[in-house]
């Protein structure tokens, strides 16, 4: 009998009428020993994936028989929350805040869908908790000692005994330690670990910015001694008895900013009979890092690198991120390989994969290959004569390939992001527009390319592996972009998914354009990883994986190991299957969350040196652009500096300014002056709140 995922499902869709336990299953299907194994593997991924339960009493049920959902709990700041299905191409399950059932942001949950119309239900299991620690003010009342936690999302104080206060004063930002999580008849409960002094400059303030998100700053004792031990090995002895093709000759470049320290991939270009012929060369950090090892263990346990302005969290110690793995120029590298055949039109006709050697020729910047390839700089291209060949044909492959992208429906969003510029003090001097050119995009096309050709080679093999999920928006998500939309484009019809390509068009080079793409980025799910392919809505690809940067994300790694067994092995064995079935549903799940963890991190870091920035400029006044409103104020984008600030409805004093939620706008109810999204203000800066790291604005009349 053939035992695979449809086949287990047709089962309990088909012949189940309650849930069941293993042997019963195993005995209604008739199955021998080495067919009950499989069957295990499978349920235990089901399970995973969200579409059978495992019931308290050991029994298992499809999810949508018993409106059960497991999922990711994202917490508003109001109490109440939502679901992120595990299963992908599920909606979110709306939670009211009388029914989180104790769950905390982050937490992974099982909720009851009791509101199939809604989509409304409660949490019924927390199956694991997101926090350990949390960071929040000291706080001393009548009743006692608490904690009111910074991040807004956790709505409720924990509660500090008199002994485990550790010396906390009223007002001090403390670290704290969870040691009862709420629950219907109890609080939550803490303990501090350490108080936190009161940043006196921006380095600081990043510290506590580390201590409140719990970011490691140093690596275990292990996993340094093991990469050290990596380090003095290092030469071209270690690569003997592996079969790695010798590319050295190969004309290889990386091309990074001009601050990068880590090179986990390099290009290089040929011309094929038949069009192009692209090499990808990504470092083989799995030829290092060995499965379970004491660095792979951390690595899987950070999940990704955090990047701030003056420093780096890596992933990996900076002596694999920085030195043996990283492809540093003119220093012989281990490397995997993705080499991809494209025809005159961009077409990919061919793919292969394997280990290499290969020699870094250039440490490129985007600047450079900007200057060369676009500006034609004379003095660049002189210098870089020998490899100009090369680039040319970069750029023309770039342009057929992201041409095809844009037709297939994939979303070209440009969105400027935030660069804080520090001075040898750490402190900010500039924040500007970070540059996005024609270079970036040569990188960001190539690696797009090569990611899709991994995954659909290792999807065909029906080997296990992580994709790289996008799904579509949530039908209710797409009412307020709608509105927006439909007032910037007028049209009788509701706006769908499949007209955001054509808007994106349409409004490119418009005022509203920046806006309009942060209104559709807004609507659209969290890319995420996962064992189960549903494509990549964005990138409009039908199976994608991240395969590119495995020195800064663990997923990445997982895929270079699968494809390095897939390599080596003609036939990946039963017992091997089983494994990677167990492991990468919970290595999804945790990288997931890891990375959404640094994002936010990552985004307190700079909202708190734009404090730091204006907390001088109290009082100046800036021309700035509307970017997002709500029914109590407009956050506002300074057009000076990179700034946003916030401006509150009770600081428009000319007027009495109501919410038009349909259109998205603020009007006056006597003077009907009107504001929304992309209108151009003339504000000053009223104050800036260095505790909340948020800079309020005042109106300009």
């Amino acid at each position: 009998m053939t035992i695979d995922r449809e086949h287990i499902l047709g089962f309990f869709r088909e012949r189940t009428k309650r849930p069941l336990s293993f042997r019963e299953i195993v005995s209604l299907l008739g199955l021998n020993h080495k067919e009950a194994r499989s069957l295990k593997r499978i349920l235990r991924l089901l399970v995973k994936s969200g579409e059978l339960v495992l019931t308290r009493k050991g029994l298992y049920g499809p999810s949508e028989t018993m409106s059960l959902v497991s999922g990711l709990f994202e917490a508003h700041r109001e109490g109440y929350g939502f679901v992120i299905a595990e299963k992908p191409g599920e909606r979110d399950v709306f939670i009211p805040a009388r029914a989180t059932g104790g769950a905390m942001n982050g937490d992974r949950v099982l909720a009851r869908i009791e509101d199939s119309r809604r989509r409304a239900g409660s949490i019924v299991r927390i199956l694991e908790r997101a926090h350990e620690k949390v960071a929040g003010i000291f706080e001393k009342t009548r009743s006692g000692f608490y904690v009111k936690p910074k991040d807004r999302s956790i709505p409720f104080d924990l509660v500090v005994a008199p002994k485990d206060r550790s010396g906390a004063k009223q007002g001090e930002t403390v670290i704290a330690s969870i040691i009862e999580y709420p629950s219907e008849r109890k609080p939550a409960a803490a303990r501090v670990l350490k108080v936190l002094g009161k940043p006196v400059d921006p380095r600081a303030e990043i510290e506590s910015i580390i201590d409140e998100f719990d970011l490691p700053r140093k690596f275990p004792r292990g996993a340094n001694d093991e990469a050290r031990m990596l380090a003095e090995r290092q030469g071209l002895g270690d690569m003997a008895g592996l079969k790695r093709r010798d590319l050295r000759s190969l004309p290889t470049v990386t091309i990074d900013g001009e601050r990068a320290r880590d090179f986990d991939d390099a290009v290089s270009m040929e011309i094929a009979e038949h069009g192009y012929r692209l090499y990808v060369h990504i470092a083989d950090v799995g030829h290092y890092v060995a499965w379970d090892s004491t660095l792979d263990r951390e690595a899987r346990k950070r999940g990704t690198s955090v990047y701030f302005p003056d420093r780096v969290i890596p992933m990996l110690p900076k002596e694999l991120s920085e030195n043996l793995c990283s492809l540093k120029p003119r220093e012989p590298r281990p490397a995997m390989t993705v080499e991809l055949e494209f025809d005159r039109r961009g077409a990919r006709i061919a793919s292969r994969f394997y280990p290499s050697l290969i020699v870094s020729d250039e440490r490129m910047t985007y600047t450079a290959v900007r200057k060369m390839l676009v500006d034609k700089d004379p003095h660049v291209r002189q210098r870089y004569d020998r490899l100009l060949p090369q680039f040319e044909l970069m750029g023309e492959l770039c342009g057929l390939l992201r041409n095809r992208r844009l037709e297939r429906g994939s979303l070209d969003f440009d969105l400027p992001e935030p660069e804080v510029l520090l001075d040898i003090r750490g402190t900010p001097e500039a924040i500007l527009r970070a540059e996005r050119n024609f270079a970036h995009m040569i990188i960001e096309e190539f690696m797009i390319a090569a990611n899709e050709a991994v995954a659909e080679h290792v999807q065909q093999t029906g080997i296990p592996i992580l994709y790289r999920i996008h799904e579509e928006p949530d039908p209710m998500k797409l009412d307020e972009v709608s509105r927006v939309l439909r007032s910037i484009f007028p049209t009788k019809q509701p706006v769908k998914t499949k007209d955001f390509p054509d808007i994106l068009r349409r409004v490119k080079g418009r005022p509203e354009e920046e806006v309009v793409h942060y209104l559709i980025l807004r609507s659209l799910k969290q890319a995420r990883y996962s064992p189960i392919n549903v494509g990549h809505f964005g990138l409009a690809s039908s199976c994608y994986t991240h395969f590119t940067s495995p020195i800064r994300r663990y997923p990445d790694l997982v895929v270079h190991r699968i494809v390095r067994e897939l390599i080596q092995r003609k036939r990946v064995p039963e017992k091997r299957l089983d494994e990677l079935d167990r492991l990468l549903p919970d290595i999804a799940y945790h990288t997931s969350r890891m990375e959404r963890h640094a994002d936010l991190a990552e985004r307190k870091v700079i909202d708190a040196m734009r404090a730091w920035f204006m907390k001088d400029r109290v009082g100046e006044e800036f021309d700035a652009k509307v970017v997002g409103i709500t029914s109590y104020g407009m956050k506002v984008r300074l057009k000076e500096v990179y700034v946003e600030g916030f401006l509150h409805v009770s600081y428009m004093t000319d007027d009495f300014y109501q919410f038009d939620e349909r259109q998205m706008r603020l009007i006056g109810r006597n003077s009907r002056t009107s504001y929304s999204i992309g209108k151009d203000v003339r504000v000053r800066v009223d104050r800036v709140d260095m505790d909340e790291r948020e800079i309020i604005l005042d109106i300009v009349r």
